[in-house]
């Protein structure tokens, strides 16, 4: 239940254009302070989740490393996403409540 309502609203977020998917619009969104949540795929290469994870530190940003990537992009309405970046606070705090956040 909690996984389809964190799926859920990540497709509110995205149908209300709060959502930067991909690696380059995920890396910009956190580089300029716009993300909220940073949100990378379970099946995300090693390079991928270890960039971001460096980079979500440095910059003090939640990571959550979250389902696989078509569920990714399906739940945003997109082809397969393996980073996506939450650009709102109020959807990245209800979102942070149905995943297992760690800043690592």
């Amino acid at each position: 239940m909690k996984q389809d309502k964190a799926l859920s609203m990540l497709g509110l977020a995205q149908r209300a254009g709060k959502i930067a998917s991909g690696e380059f619009s995920t890396e910009k969104a956190v580089k300029s302070g716009k993300a909220f949540v940073v949100v990378v795929a379970s099946d995300a290469s090693d390079n991928t989740k270890k960039m971001f994870s460096d980079m979500c530190s440095f910059y003090k940003v939640p990571i959550a490393f979250y389902s696989d990537k078509n569920t990714l992009g399906h739940a945003i309405g997109k082809e397969f996403r393996a980073s996506l970046a939450v650009l709102d606070e109020g959807f990245g705090r209800e979102i942070q409540k149905y995943l297992v956040i760690g800043l690592e």
